[in-house]
């Protein structure tokens, strides 16, 4: 019986969760279920696990153990970091800069806190997504309190300058915070050498599990709790932890940037391999991100005179799982802000396609995705009443 093959490319949406990892979070959802506020040995237990893992991400990062806050998410972490540094920095001033394609849980909060009577400056970037240093130079204020830049774009891979963007913040006295959820079991993430007073991280975007994210405050960092109640996370995140979730992504992390350098070598040739081969076979197609400071497994092109919807409801029966953009977006009408921001016309960012490679793609997931996709863009411009105009 036929059997047809079955390609994730959307690691960038989720990844899935690692055997290793698993069997490491399983004992405290069966036998050790103790509550780690309590002294009783199965909570001492459960304590000493989670102090394990907060070792483990540190060392992850070049952090100390006593920096690494646990999260419900990536998008908790953002909110956390924009929200308490601006609500506890507030006397000082009440300015926020960030760029014009993060990602909505760093956007959604800015446009929260315009209405609580803060001032954010959305910074552009040029046309292959990196930030205008000279334009983040020219918005610094007086009143400025931080600066949330991500580390690497969730839809187009572009990475940016955050050592350039750390030395301004420094010079001003500025707070800085990094989404790096993109970022982090791709390419080397060490908070010292980037220079950044907050990062973000997700589980499961590292082959962890889902409903865990990390936020990194640098000691002395001035910021406000985020969820009030008990005094988890030394004051600082109330509520009862999530104990299998927290050792899932210590052993997450510690498996991701294990060997970096091998890792995103694999990613990078998968990448280059699908980009070349799309524009070459493809016309009127574009690469949009940086082409060489992008994360090693993204490919993000549009496709001119279609729709992406359609292209991803054609790969899919094939057998191919990809992304239109941010998977958080993926339902919405609109087109990209991020291809926007980067000057695609709404009608080329509606035609965009994302491929996001993981440790399990090999070149011949490639070779199949080249020989399904050409047919595919073709089939549908021919029913496209724009391409039989040009």
């Amino acid at each position: 019986m036929f059997s047809m093959r079955e390609i994730y490319l959307d690691h960038a949406a989720t990844t899935k969760l690692k055997k290793e990892v698993l069997n490491t979070m399983l004992p405290f959802l069966t036998e050790q279920y103790g509550n780690p506020s309590t002294i009783y040995t199965l909570g001492r237990e459960a304590k000493k696990a989670i102090d394990k893992s907060r070792e483990q991400v540190a060392k992850a990062l070049n952090a100390k153990p006593n920096e690494i806050f646990f999260t419900g998410s990536g998008t908790e972490s953002d909110n956390w970091a924009i929200k308490g540094i601006a609500y506890a920095n507030k006397e000082k001033g009440k300015h926020i800069i960030t760029s014009n394609i993060e990602h909505h849980a760093i956007i959604h909060t800015c446009k929260f806190l315009q209405k609580e009577g803060f001032d954010i400056t959305y910074v552009p970037v040029d046309n292959e997504g990196i930030i205008n240093l000279e334009e983040l130079k020219m918005a610094i204020r007086p009143d400025t309190i931080l600066i949330s830049v991500m580390l690497a774009n969730n839809e187009i891979g572009t990475i940016q300058p955050i050592k350039e963007i750390s030395k301004i913040a420094k010079e001003h006295r500025i707070y800085l915070h990094t989404d790096a959820v993109q970022a982090v079991g791709s390419i080397p993430v060490d908070v010292e050498d980037l220079g950044v007073d907050l990062l973000s991280l997700s589980g499961h975007k590292i082959y962890g599990p889902k409903g865990v994210g990390v936020l990194y405050i640098k000691s002395g960092t001035k910021i406000s709790p985020f969820i009030h109640g008990g005094g988890q996370e030394r004051g600082k995140r109330a509520g009862t932890e999530n104990v299998a979730n927290i050792v899932g992504i210590g052993k997450a992390i510690e498996l991701a940037t294990k060997d970096i350098p091998e890792y995103s070598a694999h990613l990078q040739q998968l990448r280059d391999m699908a980009i070349e081969g799309i524009l070459k076979q493809i016309p009127h197609t574009r690469l949009n991100g940086h082409p060489e400071k992008r994360l090693p497994g993204n490919v993000n092109i549009s496709f001119e005179y279609i729709e992406g919807e359609s292209i991803l409801l054609m790969l899919d029966s094939k057998g191919i799982s990809a992304s239109s953009g941010s998977a958080c977006t993926s339902g919405s009408l609109d087109p990209s802000h991020v291809l926007l921001a980067i000057g695609l016309p709404h009608e080329i960012a509606h035609g965009s396609l994302r491929l996001t490679f993981g440790e399990e793609n090999t070149k011949e997931d490639v070779k199949y995705l080249l020989e399904t996709l050409p047919p595919i863009i073709e089939g549908l411009r021919k029913m496209s009443p724009l391409y039989n105009q040009s």
